[in-house]
């Protein structure tokens, strides 16, 4: 691993801010693992997101309710948030390990706001009508849509019918309007992954194995050694959401980061932290949920990713960028606006 050179900084600051803005679509199953309210916190702050969206992909009503407390606090409070039914009031326990710790409910509770503030999860849209709604108001090939949890949302809008909201069917929407899907999921050149096979298995297949579009996938891999959540829990910023997540789930110890480092990659494409490892063939989900990479020699638009910096330079990157959105949105921040916290 490689130590994070001032230049590097400077580099990734300035791809940051040349950068297109780019339409964003989240489907993200929040609820037990940390790393994805911090890709919420990045989708909601990083300048070169347009985040048009969240659809949450779990069942609990704490998991719409906190993904509404976390976009309210990073300045996203009239953002729409999707979670299927029936919803149900399970909180995470880990009953494998008892090593981590519950925090939707917590955060949904104490940072209650947004579209969906505590006790309002009824009010959350049903994730196939707002896909089709923001997707039908977007101009054409604008829409990057990050998958960081299970599929299921995105396999029922692939069968969805035409609608109020467009007079095409789900194929022909995500032709028209989407322009890539990055997924967080798969174990490369194969292996299982628990975003295709902890929900529904031939869901995950469904729309993998018939997207007619780009698809870029961030590997179990590639966060897995990142770790990331140390700086910020060691902030002063205790009015921070995603500060005090990382304190509820990971009690003090930095964790990986798979999510964030997807959203990262939508707002900047490959830069400094990745590059391709594979670009031609294609992901192959079988039943069970495992994936499998066919390599035919033949570019179809799918690829995988790998790390190009070291783990320590992806880390490092990733918490500057949650020390600058917590300083940006924190009453106890000093700092902000004399220059030493820029996104």
């Amino acid at each position: 691993m490689r130590l994070q050179s001032t230049a590097s900084l400077l580099a990734l600051m300035n791809h940051t801010a040349l950068a297109p803005r780019k339409n964003l679509i989240i489907d993200t199953d929040l609820h037990s693992d940390v790393d994805d309210a911090s890709a919420l916190m990045l989708g909601a702050t990083l300048p070169n997101l347009n985040l048009l969206g969240v659809n949450v992909n779990h069942p609990s009503e704490y998991s719409a309710l906190a993904a509404s407390a976390i976009l309210a606090h990073y300045g996203h409070a009239d953002t729409p948030i999707s979670i299927p039914r029936p919803m149900n009031s399970v909180t995470f326990f880990d009953k494998k390990n008892y090593k981590v710790g519950e925090y939707t409910s917590k955060v949904a509770y104490h940072w209650s706001g947004g579209t969906l503030p505590w006790g309002k999860a009824e009010d959350a849209w049903d994730p196939v009508f707002l896909y089709r709604k923001l997707l039908s108001e977007a101009g054409d090939g604008s829409v990057t849509i990050a998958s960081i949890g299970f599929l299921d949302n995105i396999s029922a809008l692939l069968d969805s019918q035409p609608d109020k909201y467009s007079p095409m069917n789900g194929r022909a929407l995500v032709r028209a309007k989407v322009h890539e899907l990055a997924v967080m999921g798969g174990t490369y050149p194969t292996g299982r992954s628990w975003n295709f096979y902890g929900s529904n298995p031939s869901r995950a297949a469904h729309v993998i194995n018939t997207w007619e579009g780009k698809i870029t996938f961030v590997g179990n891999d590639v966060g897995k050694h990142v770790l990331v959540g140390a700086p910020l829990m060691a902030s002063t910023f205790e009015d921070d959401p995603i500060r005090q997540s990382y304190v509820w789930y990971g009690f003090g110890k930095p964790l990986p980061s798979w999510d964030p480092l997807t959203i990262l990659y939508v707002a900047n494409g490959l830069g400094e932290i990745f590059e391709i490892a594979n670009d031609k063939g294609f992901n192959r989900i079988l039943e069970d949920g495992t994936n499998e990479w066919v390599d035919d020699g033949v570019r179809r638009g799918q690829r995988y990713l790998k790390l190009r910096a070291g783990s320590e330079v992806a880390a490092a990157e990733l918490d500057r960028l949650f020390l600058v959105a917590a300083e940006r949105f924190s009453k106890y921040a000093k700092t902000w606006g004399e220059g030493k916290g820029e996104l």
